[in-house]
């Protein structure tokens, strides 16, 4: 009996270590990782690149991501959000609706203590970032510069310039602008013909270039879009009127622009990194995760693609 009685007892800590080891190592294992990923709108393109290299990377971690489109609706986003954290995700990932209305998002989800990465749109601006948030994204004033300074290459010093404006809520519109106007200040002979929002969208460059067309006519010499999407509407109003004489630059490298620049219908366009972006996202989140030290802000270079470079980018 009392043989038995031992036996019994060995027997109850094998399985019970057995269960144990088999519990951690579900628990400690990368599958149950779950990131929620806020995206302001999936119809913009860009941010489906971005979108693309974040799951890319998360698979290699073994995380699963869950995906909420906020349709440029910042409420709708903070409610998305705010359901992430309900559900127990692990960290959140958030591309802003609207950079200057984050603080409910920031303030909900440290609270909640979840790591959180914004990535791609700066809701700080010069200010500190809390701690456990942080910040991957390009230093959005240098691709305007960028604009600007070729545009002077290309053009000279005299000359009218408009410029497609994304969402002026959207720190990337306010610093892209910035950066044009701080190069083209510098030469009296560039004058600003007009600055318009597009919101983003290759329709309303379209529309806005046609207007821009009529009001300016022959002193409109160049186009310095926000963004490729922008810039695609512009050349299209442009090709459309026979005007092949105007220089349009655009911003992102998407495949459409970076063709184009190939085939000399667009001057230039600026790289921003979606796969340093949507990777550097998910990188951050595991260090996060695992305790690994980093800075707050990743910076991911921009790098201005003309057609001495293109073959490089294709």
């Amino acid at each position: 009996m009392k043989k038995f009685l031992a036996l019994m007892l060995v027997l109850m800590l094998v399985a019970t270590g057995c269960s144990g080891d088999k519990k951690t190592e579900v628990a400690g294992s990368d599958g149950d990782i779950k990131v929620g990923y806020a995206i302001n709108n999936m119809n913009d393109t860009f941010q489906t690149y971005i979108v693309d290299a974040a799951k890319e990377k998360a698979d290699e971690y073994g995380y699963s991501i869950d995906i909420q489109d906020a349709q440029e609706d910042v409420i709708k986003q903070q409610d998305q959000v705010n359901a992430m954290i309900e559900q127990g995700v692990d960290a959140i990932i958030v591309v802003p609706v609207d950079t200057s209305a984050m603080d409910p998002i920031t303030k909900a989800v440290t609270e909640a203590g979840i790591p959180l990465v914004y990535v791609n749109r700066n809701p700080f601006g010069e200010g500190d970032i809390p701690e456990g948030v942080f910040y991957v994204g390009s230093q959005e004033i240098v691709a305007g510069q960028f604009q600007g300074e070729y545009l002077i290459k290309l053009m000279g010093e005299e000359g009218g310039v408009a410029i497609l404006m994304g969402i002026l809520s959207n720190e990337g519109a306010v610093k892209r602008t910035e950066g044009n106007e701080e190069i083209l200040s510098q030469y009296p002979g560039i004058k600003i013909l007009a600055k318009e929002s597009g919101n983003w969208q290759k329709d309303q460059g379209m529309d806005i270039t046609e207007n821009w067309l009529t009001a300016y006519g022959d002193e409109l010499n160049a186009i310095l879009a926000n963004n490729d999407e922008m810039a695609l509407g512009a050349l299209n109003a442009l090709e459309t009127a026979g005007r092949n004489d105007v220089i349009v630059m655009g911003i992102d490298a998407i495949p459409d622009a970076v063709k184009l620049v190939a085939e000399g219908k667009m001057a230039a366009t600026v790289l921003q990194d979606a796969d340093g972006q949507g990777h550097g996202a998910v990188e951050v989140v595991h260090n996060a995760l695992e305790g690994n030290e980093q800075d707050s802000i990743r910076w991911i270079d921009f790098v201005l693609i003309t057609p001495e470079n293109v073959a490089d980018f294709q």
